[in-house]
């Protein structure tokens, strides 16, 4: 009978441990989700920051080129071109 206590005290003493590493484990795993979260969050504000600096160099690119550098110049009239068959493609809608 004495070794039925001695390995119910063992089970009870294992079956702790894991209960505790459990438990461990769970608010390991849940401050490592609130992590993530945060990170992917500051990942989004810096790709919005990074689209936002595109669009900005982008500007300016055809700025520099309207007034007079050569240096992006195809580019802007390219772009210039895009946006005039828009407004010409807003006209006719409108006409319609």
């Amino acid at each position: 009978m004495s070794d039925m206590t001695e390995i119910v005290d063992n089970l009870e003493n294992k079956i702790s441990k894991l209960l505790h590493r459990y438990e461990s484990l769970r608010q390991s795993n849940e401050c490592l989700q609130q992590k993530l979260t945060t990170v992917r969050s500051e990942y989004e504000k810096l790709e919005g920051d990074l689209q936002l600096s595109r669009d900005q160099i982008q500007t300016l690119k055809a700025a520099n080129a309207m007034l007079g550098s050569t240096e992006h110049k195809t580019e802007t009239k390219l772009k210039i071109n895009s946006l005039i068959r828009e407004i010409d493609q807003c006209i006719v809608q409108l006409s319609e």
